[in-house]
């Protein structure tokens, strides 16, 4: 099986949507790397996308176009300047010009060139998009197609897994890997998935990607919590996020967000407070995902709220700033490892199995995570994670207009608390008496997402989205 690393369930991105945004984005940029590595590039007269399934039927909502477009520029998701995500496509929805790779000028017309298949799909994944280079005179130069899997991984088709096929000194594809890999090493579970990262990357180096994703996390929560106006799309939600930390906190002065992150630790809060600030964060960070904001995936752009607030929760408030760097890291590595588990054995894509597969993993990540953090047995860790996720089955993604934020946005909150409780619970409770394992639910999560109904995954054509009466503008 595909070996899958910690920083490739933990991604630096742009919102909506790691299936819609950032598949198709990574999709574009793979198409032009493909183009340029047949040294076709100058050739190139028109470009055209036909988009399927899910990408088709709520691609406006999520950004699929100014994503593609993005893409076919040759913007880097991880580091392209947040001004030029909505100015860019902009200008060439104007123009009808595109730079392409940033390089070469075509004509680009948004009506001609991608097209929405509303009512096909692709064999392998219903996130299916294919790609067309045409010369001048018309013919075929270069033609492929892709599929966005979840979590901004991207496939080629006939390519093969999303992951490496490396060979690792403790291999986990199940959850029963962790514990009998655990004990018979006699280490911990952040040991464990250290030596395994040591074949992609050096300890050092490791750590300095993951300080890194937490540091875009608490640029993320800052942005959010003192933000405020209306998301786009046509819903016309109001930003929540700055008024609800408003009524919480007096934090001392800050000028940064790193300060204003350590300053919530120094708070006094009372259980409904604490409670209070964590749904405010998961929120913050889902806000700004729905308005084109740099986010980490977690494992998903639409759930990218859960883990960053479980872990303020726990570095801050809980243990008042007293959280170590490595214990932050050791929270997000553990916390990844969990997300791959329900990749290999599952999905993290609401398009193959509703919002269980979002929110729910999350959720089932941040428990786990903090369960380690709170000095739970490895036993304990994976209780929690079964827990979260138990009670995330059946969840669809029904999002309204096809835009990340009715009802993505609190579910993110929901998610955040639900892993709490189930930290408690798993930390008072003797997991050799538990009767549902990890494993149990990730196979029941998977089979439970092919017994859904397809309007049930993400293609706003049931639940809340068929259910609201007022006209959402093209977007």
């Amino acid at each position: 099986m595909d070996q899958i690393s910690v920083l490739d369930m933990l991604k630096i991105g742009v919102g909506p949507s790691s299936s819609h945004t950032m598949g198709p984005w990574k999709a574009a940029l793979r198409f032009i790397e493909l183009i340029d590595s047949k040294q076709q590039l100058q050739r190139v007269h028109q470009i055209s996308v036909q988009l399927y399934g899910s990408l088709a039927l709520t691609g406006k909502g999520h950004a699929t176009i100014e994503a593609l477009i993005l893409g076919l520029s040759g913007y880097p998701i991880e580091t392209v300047p947040m001004k030029d995500v909505k100015t860019t496509p902009q200008q060439v929805a104007t123009t009808q010009v595109l730079s392409l790779a940033g390089k070469f000028e075509i004509g680009f017309s948004i009506d001609r060139d991608i097209i929405f298949r509303f009512t096909e799909r692709l064999p392998y994944h219903t996130n299916g998009m294919q790609f067309l280079a045409v010369d001048e005179q018309g013919a075929i130069m270069v033609e492929a197609t892709y599929y966005s899997i979840g979590g901004g991984f991207v496939v080629m088709e006939n390519e093969g897994g999303a992951g490496s096929t490396v060979t690792l000194p403790y291999p986990i594809n199940y959850a029963r890997d962790v514990i009998l890999h655990c004990r018979l090493s006699g280490q911990s579970l952040p040991w464990i998935i250290k030596e395994n990262e040591k074949v992609w990357r050096s300890e050092s180096e490791l750590d300095s990607a993951m300080w890194n994703i937490w540091q875009v996390m608490v640029e993320t929560l800052y942005r959010g919590c003192h933000t405020s106006g209306k998301l786009p799309g046509g819903l016309d939600v109001s930003r929540r996020a700055p008024k609800m930390l408003e009524y919480l906190t007096m934090a001392p002065a800050y000028d940064s967000p790193q300060q204003w992150i350590a300053s919530l630790g120094e708070l006094s809060l009372s259980f409904e407070d604490t409670l209070s600030i964590v749904s405010c964060l998961a929120i913050a960070t889902n806000e700004e995902n729905a308005d084109f904001g740099r986010i980490v995936t977690a494992p998903t752009n639409g759930a990218a709220g859960v883990i960053p607030a479980v872990l303020v929760y726990y570095a801050y408030l809980n243990r008042k700033g007293k959280a170590t760097r490595t214990e932050i890291i050791d929270f997000l590595c553990v916390a990844s490892e969990i997300g791959s588990i329900f990749k290999k054995r599952s999905t993290i894509s609401a398009a193959m199995g509703g919002c269980q597969a979002e929110i729910g993993v999350s959720s089932a990540m941040a428990a786990a995570a903090l369960t380690h953090g709170m000095r739970g047995s490895v036993e304990q860790t994976l209780m929690a994670a079964e827990i979260a996720m138990e009670h995330h089955l059946g969840m669809t993604c029904d999002p309204v207009g096809g835009l990340v934020q009715i009802p993505c946005i609190e579910r993110n909150s929901m998610g955040a608390i639900k892993a709490i409780t189930a930290t408690q619970i798993a930390l008072k409770s003797d997991p050799s008496a538990a009767k549902i394992s990890l494993d149990e639910v990730v196979q029941t999560m998977w089979e439970t997402a092919q017994d859904m109904n397809d309007k049930y995954k993400e293609t706003s054509l049931g639940g809340l989205a068929s259910n609201y009466s007022v006209k959402i503008p093209e977007c």
